[in-house]
This record gives structure tokens, C-alpha cells and sequence, in this order.
């Protein structure tokens, strides 16, 4: 049985407040610290969670919650540029739907069922340093504050603190060629099914969906060979992104339909696509790494979020049942590194056709092949983990 009894989570995003609740159920009091002042209500795009997250998800008994400010889109149907179908897919039986929804809403549905659940989030708590001791390891922000527990867990996001205090070197995220974009288009003509997701190929790629309010909401990629900053591309006024964007999709289907009929104001400027690379090192004595901090693949992948939750719950597992911080965060990277790393490896691979570097026509996997090992795993949460 673990002698983890307590544990410091440092981020208040999406992995902070799953992993909290999920040692919560392991028998293990949790506090979320988040470097922001106040809860980042309104902030992020639009993004999808998978059956497989949900799966996970349904452990802590959030799947409800977040169900209920998604929108399913079961569906997927692929196109190339000039309008001729694919591929098209309508979920596994069995699982359930995937569901759409801004990042904002996915990150209060969790936070909230955190604090119902009777777990503290601490804001304005930036970690600056951590000291380990034999029995313990003491978080220090940068409001001069410290705590204390047995374990430090870093769920802070692509530009992990945590990672750096584990290895200083640590590779960063690494951008993937290609600018995100998204937005809002009304009045097109363009029809879309109610739950279906279409992935349209060409010079490029763009994908949509029908949005709860009848507008076809977007989102799509402008490759740039030279990396830009968050703060850069935000700096540039939307109306010049999108006069790029309408340059770049002219004559795609539906993409040149789809931005003309976008206003400016409609847009949702991202930034640069960025993944991690494979950390060499998820853990230090009693600090480990959890979510994208670890492990973030890029957009493309549409598992972004699913596998943050899939580990913050594998993790919990390892810590509940065996002995040792050392024991149980190495059996945590054995459950998971190889998954992460095949996913976020076949998000690469999109980046390049969507940078245009793959050519005009890649090669469409079919559903099974795409979909299938991703969205059928599911985490046994009354097997006990063995550590070998």
C-alpha cells in the first residue's frame, strides 16, 4: 500500500483539477495551485474530447458534467480540397460520442466539479522552487508562500516549471510549422450535419462543424515556416490573418466559402501549433510530470485533453497502490509513455500535410486505423497496478 498520503498539484488547467480528484478517490488529500490570479474563465479556443476521455473521466464521475456543456459530433467525414469524399465515419458502437466545446467551458466543468468535490484550488500561486526533503518535498511561490506534501505534481501546462525543476535540460515544446486559426462563418450556404466533424484536405487543411447556434464554426491551419511567439500572432489585428487565410484557401472546398463569409470579429486567433517532443524524464524523487507538461501532442491530434485525463487517472492508480514515490511514478510512465508518444507522433505527421509538406492527396487511413486503438482504450480502475 502507498505511503503517499498527501500531494502538491501545481496548475489549475485542465489536468490539475482530473488529477486532484483522481488521487482524491486513490485515498490522497490533493491541492491545486494555479499561477493565475483568478479562474482563466474565457480563455482558449474550441477543442474536442474523445470517448476515451470521457472513459476516463466517468472514473471521477465528471463524464456527466462535461457531457453537459459539450456538443456530440459523433461523425467524421474526410474530404480533399476539391469537394470529393474520402473516408467517413460514425463512431464505434459501444462508446460514446466525442464532444465539442470552447476550452473555457471544459476548464469550469472540471474546476467545478473539483470544488464540489472538496478539493482546494489555490490561485495566484506561481511556483518558483522546490526543495525535497527524505520525507517530503516543499513548494515555493512567488508570493514568498511554501507548502508541503509528499509528492509534487507538475500539471502546468506546455511551459512546465515543474519539467525544468526535474531537468533543467528539459526540451521545450516545438513548433510544428503551422499557424491555428479558427472562427464563425454565417450566411455560406454551406451545409453541415447536425454531429458530424468534416475534415476537408488540400494545399492545406480546414475543419468544421455545425455549432449549437446554426453558424459553421472552423478551425484551420496557415503554415509559417518561421516560428512566431503567442504574443506575435496575437499582435497582428485579426482582419490581416483572415485576408491571409482567404488568400491562402481560394479555390478549396468549402475553406474559400467558409472565410468569406467570416467576419473579422469572428475570429479566434490561436497561435503557433506546438507539441512536445519526448521528455527524457518524467520524474525526480518525489516530483513527476502529468498532462502536457509530459506528453503534449499537437492539435491535430485531437487528444490533447483525453490524454491529459487518461494520465492523471494512471497516475493516481500507481500512487494508490504501490509503495514508493520512486515505484509508482516509474510504473506510470511505463503504463503511458508509449501510448503518448504514438499519438502525439501521428499528430506530426498531420502537421506536415497540413504545412502542405505531405502533398496535395494523403494517403487517408481508415477509421479503424485512426480511431480505433485511441478511442476503445479504456483504464481498469479496480486493477490493481503490480509495479513490474
Amino acid at each position: 500500500m502507498s505511503k503517499v498520503k498527501t500531494a502538491l498539484v501545481i496548475g489549475g488547467g485542465i489536468a490539475g483539477p482530473v488529477t486532484a480528484l483522481a488521487l482524491a478517490k486513490a485515498g490522497i488529500q490533493a491541492t491545486v495551485y494555479e499561477a493565475h490570479p483568478q479562474a482563466a474563465d474565457g480563455v482558449g479556443a474550441i477543442l474536442s474530447l474523445a470517448p476515451n476521455g470521457l472513459d476516463a473521466l466517468k472514473i471521477i464521475e465528471a463524464d456527466k458534467a462535461v457531457q453537459a456543456v459539450g456538443q456530440p459530433v459523433p461523425a467524421v467525414v474526410m474530404a480533399d480540397g476539391g469537394g470529393k469524399q474520402l473516408a467517413q465515419f460514425g463512431g464505434f458502437p459501444g462508446l460514446p460520442a466525442s464532444v465539442a466545446m470552447p476550452r473555457a467551458e471544459l476548464f469550469r466543468a472540471l474546476a467545478d466539479h473539483a470544488l464540489a468535490g472538496g478539493v482546494p484550488i489555490e490561485y495566484g500561486k506561481r511556483l518558483v522552487g522546490a526543495e525535497e526533503t527524505p520525507d517530503g518535498v516543499t513548494a515555493t511561490f512567488s508570493d514568498g508562500t511554501t507548502a508541503t506534501a509528499d509528492v509534487l505534481i507538475g500539471a502546468d501546462g506546455i511551459r512546465s516549471t515543474v519539467r525544468t525543476l526535474i531537468d533543467s535540460d528539459a526540451p521545450g515544446p516545438e513548433y510544428g510549422g503551422v499557424l491555428s486559426f479558427g472562427g464563425f462563418s454565417s450566411g455560406s450556404g454551406l451545409r453541415a450535419e447536425q454531429g458530424t466533424m468534416y475534415f476537408a484536405f488540400g494545399r492545406t487543411f480546414i475543419g468544421y462543424w455545425q455549432y449549437t447556434d446554426g453558424r459553421i464554426c472552423w478551425f484551420a491551419g496557415l503554415p509559417q515556416a518561421e516560428p512566431l511567439t503567442s504574443a506575435e500572432v496575437h499582435g497582428v489585428p485579426a482582419a490581416d490573418w483572415l485576408a491571409r487565410l482567404r488568400d491562402l484557401y481560394a479555390g478549396h472546398v468549402p475553406g474559400e466559402t467558409l472565410l468569406a463569409h467570416t467576419d473579422p470579429q469572428d475570429m479566434m486567433i490561436v497561435g503557433p501549433m506546438e507539441r512536445m517532443p519526448s521528455v527524457p524524464h518524467w520524474h525526480r524523487g518525489r516530483m513527476v510530470l502529468v498532462g502536457d507538461s509530459a506528453h503534449a501532442p499537437s492539435s491535430s491530434s485531437g487528444q490533447g485533453a483525453s490524454q491529459a485525463i487518461e494520465s492523471a487517472v494512471e497516475l493516481a492508480r500507481c500512487l494508490r497502490d504501490l509503495p514508493t514515490p520512486a515505484a509508482a511514478f516509474t510504473a506510470y510512465e511505463n503504463l503511458r509513455r508509449a501510448r503518448v508518444e504514438m499519438i502525439s507522433g501521428g499528430a506530426a505527421a498531420t502537421n506536415k500535410a497540413k504545412s502542405g509538406q505531405a502533398g496535395d492527396k494523403p494517403a487517408m487511413p481508415t477509421p479503424e486505423q485512426m480511431f480505433g486503438p485511441v478511442h476503445r482504450h479504456h483504464i481498469d480502475w479496480q486493477e490493481t497496478v503490480s509495479g513490474e
